[in-house]
Order: C-alpha cells, then sequence, then structure tokens
C-alpha cells in the first residue's frame, strides 16, 4: 500500500513454500498495481548442475515457484542460473534440468527470466535454450554487473532477450585483488554508487527496452559492511519516497 501511495505503479516478491502469493494477488488487483514477476529461491541453484541428493528437491522448488506464477497470472519468474564463485564447469545434466523447468513454463504461458549473477558461463549455457524457448529471456541486474560480472557489458551478450531488470547502484569489487564475494553485492539505490546512470538509461534504450523498470534495492547491510545502514536509519515512508525519486531520475534519463 506505501509503495502504491508513494506512486509505484507494480512489485515483485521472492517466493517460499508458505508464501501468501494469493494474498499478495489480490492485495495487487485491489490496488491497481501491476504484479511484475516472482523471485524464484536460488540456494539450490548450484545442485540443478551436479547429481546429487539434493536435485530432485531443487528442481521441484523450480516448479512449485513457476507454477505459483501461472495461477496467480505474474507473468515472469526470474531464477539464478547458478550460486558459488569457484566453480566454473556447466554440465548437460544441468541444461536438461533447466530445460524441464523451461518448458513447464512454455507450457503455462510464463517466462523465464534468467538473471547475472556470479557464475556467468552457467548464463550463457542456459541462455541457449532460448533459442529453441519463446519462455526463456534474461533479467538484467545493473549492481551485479558492477561486481559479480566484473563491469562487463551484459546487455552486449543478452540485450536482445531482455525481459526484465534489476536495477541497483554498486561500489564494484572492494578486494584489490579482484575476489569477489556476495558481500560486494550492495543493491544501493541508484545514483549512490559508481553506476554511470546515463550509460545505464543509455543502454536499455539501445536495446529498444519498453518493458517495466523494476528496482531489486537493499535496505540493510551485508555483514561488516554499513554502507545500506543509513538507509536502515530511515522510517520506511522516507526510504520509499526516496527510492521512487531514484527511480523517477533514471525513468527520466531513459526518455530524453
Amino acid at each position: 500500500k506505501l509503495l502504491r501511495q508513494t506512486g509505484f505503479e507494480g512489485f515483485f516478491t521472492g517466493w517460499g513454500p508458505n508464501s501468501p502469493i494469493g494474498e499478495w494477488k489480490k492485495l495487487a488487483d485491489d490496488l491497481g498495481m501491476m504484479y511484475q514477476s516472482i523471485h524464484a529461491p536460488f540456494h539450490n541453484a548450484a545442485k540443478m548442475w551436479t547429481e546429487c541428493e539434493g536435485t530432485q528437491a531443487a528442481i521441484d522448488e523450480q516448479l512449485a515457484c513457476l507454477r505459483a506464477c501461472a495461477e496467480n497470472e505474474v507473468p515472469i519468474m526470474v531464477a539464478h542460473a547458478f550460486i558459488g564463485f569457484k566453480d566454473h564447469s556447466p554440465t548437460d545434466f544441468g541444461v536438461s534440468n533447466f530445460e524441464i523447468i523451461v518448458k513447464e513454463a512454455e507450457h503455462l504461458g510464463v517466462k523465464v527470466a534468467f538473471e547475472n549473477t556470479e557464475g556467468e558461463e552457467y548464463l550463457m549455457a542456459l541462455m541457449e535454450l532460448a533459442k529453441a524457448y519463446k519462455s526463456v529471456g534474461f533479467c538484467w541486474d545493473t549492481g551485479h554487473e558492477m561486481c559479480y560480472n566484473y563491469g562487463k557489458d551484459m546487455l552486449a551478450l543478452y540485450g536482445d532477450r531482455l525481459i526484465a531488470t534489476h536495477i541497483n547502484d554498486n561500489l564494484g569489487i572492494k578486494d584489490y585483488g579482484g575476489k569477489i564475494t556476495w558481500h560486494d553485492d550492495l543493491h544501493l539505490l541508484p545514483f549512490d554508487g559508481i553506476g554511470n546512470w546515463e550509460n545505464i538509461a543509455g543502454r536499455l534504450c539501445a536495446y529498444n527496452y519498453d518493458g517495466i523498470l523494476t528496482f531489486e534495492l537493499g535496505i540493510g547491510s551485508k555483514p561488516n559492511r554499513h554502507e545500506n545502514d543509513k538507509y536502515m536509519a530511515m522510517e520506511p515512508e522516507v526510504y520509499v519516497a526516496e527510492a521512487y525519486n531514484r527511480a523517477c531520475r533514471v525513468a527520466a534519463l531513459m526518455h530524453r
């Protein structure tokens, strides 16, 4: 309700076995808001790639989230291709497991937007599925690009399949040696980090993106870091108003 009152037209949520997706969908309808996407669980993403005790449970988890999207008319499920920083070897076994998800998405009329996180090799393998399935797309996380992807232009790779955004700012990689950890993924408000927002908006325009601008923002700081502390100190109404302010600035850059 606060998001709507402030000016946002939609939202996304995560998913869990007990998430009240139906209640959130009803609230969206009552408020005249878009339920833009559901973010699938990602903590078991690595189990999709190697046959292990938890592989089937990881598949079932993705399928359950996908069905929640379909049942509640949420058009997009955002998914991570991988989790972890040590492994860099996608497998045919993993691709076939994700293909189960993609095929079900095709059947249900839902899009699966794979996000740029760590493990670019896994994302590359899965984006090959876009050649065979219309249900496969790309979710561009601007902050992840600055840290997990070493600043590589991910839209240059997958911009033609862009169907969703996770817009946020970041400070890059803290370790001067280039070692990345999840502590680098700050999800700051746009214009609070090192992001070149004219460039980001320009790249979105270059790929003729006219979809929803979704902002994935973090209020709490990562362990032993304090960049997000100022957000936590704000009253919720003040933080959401500031987030809307930054969102409008990004949108304005796209319409110059």
